[in-house]
């Protein structure tokens, strides 16, 4: 399990500039970022060398920012990587609520980013299958 940050921001010129300029100035080392938009505000994900010290700092920032405990399972970076994970969450009957990916440009696996509504529950079950789970020292 890590702990990801989660922004609620306003779809406004410049607030996503800001956020990261917020995250650069208490030294938070950004290792993922997804965004997800509505009309009147976005959905921020960040995975980062420092969560707790993120929220402090975007929330002096007033930035609206949590701490969201998800699972990240490293799989093979080739065709078919990801098809193994949701394969082993297919025959647990898992429900996904969102994830995403992230990998280095020289490497041989990537990072699969997981929510589900028992994270605990599905880590676990990842770990049994063989597949290695990140902690937030793994970062």
């Amino acid at each position: 399990m890590i702990n990801q940050v989660t922004v609620f921001l306003e779809n406004s010129e410049g607030r996503l500039a800001a956020l990261t300029q917020s995250m650069a100035e208490a030294g938070v080392n950004m290792k993922a970022l997804s965004i997800a938009d509505t009309a009147e505000y976005g959905v921020v994900r960040i995975i980062c060398s420092d969560p707790e010290a993120a929220v402090a700092a975007l929330g002096a920032a007033d930035y609206r920012a949590m701490i969201t405990p998800v699972s990240a399972v490293v799989v093979s970076d080739v065709a078919g990587g990801l098809a193994k994970l949701m394969a082993i969450f297919d025959e647990a009957d898992v429900d996904v609520q969102y994830g995403y990916c992230f990998s280095s440009a020289a490497g041989a696996t990537a990072v699969m980013k997981i929510s589900a509504a028992d994270s605990v529950a599905v880590a676990e079950k990842i770990a049994a299958a063989g597949m290695k789970v990140l902690t937030q020292s793994d970062l």
